[in-house]
């Protein structure tokens, strides 16, 4: 793998050392992480990952969509997943009470927009809803990362956040036929308490924003 495309963009894949650098950076602030050559092998890890049974919830993800995952567990009957009872529910207060169950899931899963190779995490959102579960609610938390959001630093991986991510997000809502949404609150992951409790998984892909 080569260094190719602007920093922070869609073709931006970074070479190998990189990738062992941020992996070890995410082990040594107390998160799993594993590399995988493509979106398929990414899939079979998270049928692997997740047990029958499990209460899950699959966040809203590009990167999710394109490996296949989304499409896997929607009205899955091995899971018990939040998301398929949320997009069942027209009633606007009923879905924030979905969403604030579904942060407490055994198993909740979603991307990010940035890593730093030194290891930090950064995850942007509108309304914040996936960022209680990533923080400190969900019993386990699985982050699945196209390896051209890896950044050389934190200072990078936020102006990523800021002007890349942004920009594709915008342009994805205005396909939709919806107004561009400036970012509601903004995370930063720099070292989970619970051993095991938060899993990224690398994909050698662009994949996402």
């Amino acid at each position: 793998m080569t260094q190719s495309g602007t920093p922070g963009s869609s073709t931006h894949l970074i070479d190998e050392a990189a990738v062992q650098r941020t992996v070890e950076a995410l082990k040594a602030r107390n998160m799993d992480a594993l590399v995988v050559d493509s979106g398929s092998d990414a899939l079979a890890v998270l049928k692997e990952m997740l047990p029958e049974g499990a209460e899950i919830y699959n966040n809203t993800s590009e990167t999710l969509d394109d490996i296949g995952f989304s499409a896997y567990v929607s009205h899955n009957s091995r899971f018990s997943n939040y998301h398929d009872d949320l997009a069942a529910e027209s009633d606007p207060q009923k879905q924030r009470d979905i969403r604030r169950n579904a942060s407490l899931a055994d198993y909740f899963i979603g991307s990010v927009q940035a890593i730093a190779e030194s290891g930090e995490v950064v995850v942007a959102s509108g309304s914040g809803s996936q960022i209680p579960a990533y923080a400190f609610n969900a019993t386990h938390v699985i982050w699945v990362v196209g390896v051209q959001k890896i950044c050389p630093t934190l200072e990078e991986a936020i102006v990523r956040v800021r002007g890349y991510t942004v920009e594709r997000h915008d342009a994805w809502l205005v396909d939709q036929g919806r107004n561009p949404a400036p970012i509601g609150k903004l995370m930063i992951c720099e070292r989970e308490g619970v051993p095991g409790r938060i899993t990224v998984i690398l994909i050698r892909q662009s994949l996402g924003w």
